[in-house]
């Protein structure tokens, strides 16, 4: 069977018994709701004993059920609370055990981490700590099988949780969860003051603002906010309460947060389903147009995520060779509506090329490609620029003055090294191929391509 790391806190955090340990976690589901919005790629939930913090641990884990046949992986870091060490610990476990069953270890992760520097195998750092077990048994209710990343972090640096998030961070089969309680023995409104000031930070991405006193997984939380931020999500406060909201006195509390981390630009699996949709439209509204015979009719129903507020390039090509390309930098009108428009610019009002005819409609290829909000990067120099860039995955913009150019993801194929790609992005703003100038504005975005 392999080794199995045992439960270490069951009976004093959580219930022992697997049928009271299921029963109290399904009425704290239960009380939760299913919540709004679209599930999760990643969360930060508490870690404290379940009369404590179970309710708000829920409130963010009741949001995976519209994905818990889906979800296959869950990579699940906390901080060190009993073994003091450099860097991050995975585990040589083949199982992680609770009292609701055992959960896979998923070591073909091993191989994904060995590269990156102070991170290996350290089970004295998993044996007794809590920060991972507690959510275990939450995930076994809230998801169907599933495999396990564990990770603890010991005096690790916010940059290398982010290259070990980044490494594993997969697709919509993995779910990221942080383990983090929040202020620590404060009286009720002192701790009310600074887990508010934790929230605002959160919100806004600013890690900056969240000091070591604010939340004992603040560098697991930091290395989070640079992932989620390069890759366009979007976070949502579920929940923020304290112990003396819970079940314990008022004068001595701690801190429970819960926050949501969604893709602004829908899922690859949503955009499986409503992509052919937004196709559908782009060419619908080309050949209208070209057609003479104007904007064509609006569907009488779309998917939802068509209607809300996007921005998106429609892309065309004809025999291989680029026919037209426009997008939109920025969401300022329902999705649909934007790429209806760009697909009529991109065919009848690109300036590199006339306007497309009927005879060219045969044979046309359209894609569109759905834009996350555009992120600013702080670089010292060029070089520092084009280390932070991530090749066939960021789209960059850069900005100088009244100068400005983009280039999608899908650039990436054309132009694989990141010199060669900002090199010709400086051409198109207009820009000389010298270092780029102190005041100039450069951000990231990602986009869904549609094809």
């Amino acid at each position: 069977m392999g080794l199995v790391r045992p439960p270490a806190v069951a009976g004093t955090f959580y219930p022992a018994l697997p049928g009271e340990l299921a029963a109290e976690i399904g009425r704290l589901l239960e009380r939760a709701g299913a919540g709004a919005g679209p599930p999760p790629k990643a969360l930060i939930a508490p870690h404290a004993g379940y009369v404590y913090s179970g309710p708000v641990a829920a409130s963010v884990y009741s949001r995976l059920r519209p994905v818990r046949h889906s979800i296959s992986r869950v990579v699940l870091m906390g901080p060190s609370h009993r073994v003091a060490f450099r860097g991050i610990a995975t585990s040589s476990a083949e199982w992680f055990e609770t009292p609701l069953g055992r959960i896979p270890v998923d070591h073909r992760a091993d191989g994904l981490l060995a590269a990156i520097p102070d991170v290996g195998s350290l089970d004295a750092a998993h044996a007794q700590e809590h920060s991972l077990e507690v959510h275990l048994p939450f995930l076994q209710m809230a998801l169907d099988r599933f495999s396990l990343i564990p990770l603890v972090a010991g005096d690790a640096s916010a940059d290398l949780v982010a290259a070990v998030l980044e490494a594993l961070w997969g697709g919509d089969e993995t779910l990221i969860v942080i383990s983090s309680d929040l202020s620590h023995y404060l009286d009720y409104g002192a701790a009310r003051t600074v887990d508010e000031r934790t929230r605002q930070a959160i919100e806004t991405f600013d890690g900056q603002a969240i000091g070591g006193d604010q939340a004992c997984g603040r560098v697991p939380i930091l290395g989070l906010l640079q992932q989620a931020r390069r890759r366009g999500l979007t976070v949502n406060t579920v929940d923020l309460r304290n112990s003396g909201d819970t079940a314990g006195p008022r004068d001595r509390v701690v801190g429970y947060g819960a926050w949501a981390f969604v893709s602004d630009s829908g899922t690859d699996s949503q955009w499986h389903s409503d992509g052919p949709a937004l196709l559908s439209l782009a060419r619908q509204a080309i050949v209208w147009q070209v057609a003479g015979r104007g904007p064509p009719p609006v569907p009488e129903t779309l998917p939802p995520a068509l209607q809300r507020p996007g921005a998106a390039f429609v892309t065309l090509h004809r025999n291989g060779a680029l026919r037209g390309c426009i997008g939109s930098l920025a969401a300022h009108r329902p999705l649909a509506a934007d790429v209806a428009e760009n697909a009529v610019r991109a065919a009848l009002n690109d300036p590199r090329f006339p306007p497309l005819t009927a005879a060219e409609l045969d044979g046309l290829e359209v894609s569109v490609s759905v834009l996350t909000p555009p992120e600013p990067i702080a670089w010292r120099d060029e070089a520092d620029l084009l280390a932070k860039l991530r090749p066939r995955h960021d789209g960059l913009i850069i900005e100088d003055g009244p100068r400005r150019a983009l280039f999608l993801p899908a650039v990436w194929e054309q132009l694989p090294d990141p010199r060669e790609f900002l090199a010709h992005l400086k051409q198109k703003a207009g820009l000389s191929q010298a270092p780029l100038p102190a005041g100039c504005r450069a951000f990231v975005f990602h986009a869904v391509e549609l094809k």
